[in-house]
C-alpha cells in the first residue's frame, strides 16, 4: 500500500481540548492537500470549518465524547445539530457503565438511535476496548452489527489505552460482514498504521499519519 492509499484511509484527527481555530485551518488545509479520509474535529468547529470550506472536505465529528455517559437523548440530539451543522461522519461513544451492567441490549438501542439521528451518514462506533474484557467486545460487536452501524471503533485516545491488534483482530471475527473497522488511540508510526491495516481496519484515527507520510515529522 503506498503513502497515497494509506492516507485515503486516514482521519486527520484534531480533538484537543485546547484546539484552536488556527489548529483546526492547519489541519482541514493538511487533509485536502494530502486528500485523507476526513478531519475529526469537536462538534464545536463542524459549521466554521464547512462554512469555510465547503465541500472540499470531508467532515468527521465526535458524539458522547470522550466517557460516553451522555444520555441516550442528549447523544440523539448532538447528532441531529452535527449533521445539520455539516458533518458527513459521526464517531460516538457507547456507554461503558450500560456495558458493564450487562445492559447489551441498551447499548444496541442507543447506537440504533444515534444512527437513525444520522440521516444515512456514515456511524463509527467507539467501544473503548481499554475498559472492556473479552466477553464484553465480543458483545459489542454484535451491538454494533445489529443496531446497523458501519463502523467498529476501539478507542477515543483519551482512556487508559488505545488501539491494540489483538482487539481489531478479535473485531474481525465477530462483527457483521457490513460493519467495518477503524482503529484509534496511541497510533503514531507509520508501522503501527501499516499493521493495523494490514490487520483488516479499513479507517485509522490519528492526528500523526500526515506528518509521518509527508516527511515533516
Amino acid at each position: 500500500m503506498n503513502k497515497q492509499e494509506i492516507l485515503k484511509r486516514v482521519d486527520h484527527t484534531q480533538l484537543k481540548a485546547f484546539a484552536s481555530w488556527k489548529d483546526i485551518v492547519r489541519l482541514c488545509d493538511e487533509a485536502i492537500l494530502y486528500q485523507t479520509a476526513s478531519v475529526c474535529v469537536p462538534p464545536s468547529y463542524v459549521r466554521r470549518i464547512r462554512d469555510t470550506y465547503g465541500d472540499e472536505i470531508k467532515i468527521c465529528t465526535v458524539i458522547g465524547f470522550p466517557l460516553g455517559y451522555h444520555t441516550t437523548q442528549v447523544k440523539v440530539e448532538e447528532t441531529k445539530q452535527a449533521v445539520g451543522d455539516g458533518a458527513d461522519e459521526i464517531d460516538m461513544v457507547i456507554n461503558i457503565g450500560d456495558v458493564k451492567n450487562g445492559g447489551y441490549d441498551r447499548v444496541e438501542e442507543e447506537i440504533r438511535a444515534v444512527k437513525e439521528a444520522c440521516g444515512g451518514r456514515i456511524l463509527k462506533v467507539i467501544v473503548e476496548t481499554c475498559y472492556l474484557n473479552e466477553e464484553e467486545k465480543i458483545a459489542m460487536c454484535r451491538a454494533v452489527t445489529n443496531a446497523g452501524a458501519d463502523y467498529i471503533k476501539t478507542s477515543t485516545g483519551f482512556g487508559t489505552g488505545g488501539a491494540v491488534l489483538e482487539d481489531v483482530k478479535l473485531m474481525k471475527a465477530h462483527i457483521g460482514p457490513d460493519v467495518k473497522i477503524k482503529a484509534a488511540g496511541g497510533i503514531s508510526t507509520l508501522e503501527e498504521i501499516e499493521a493495523f491495516l494490514e490487520a483488516g481496519c479499513d479507517r485509522i484515527g490519528t492526528s500523526r499519519a500526515v506528518g509521518l507520510l509527508s516527511g515533516n515529522e
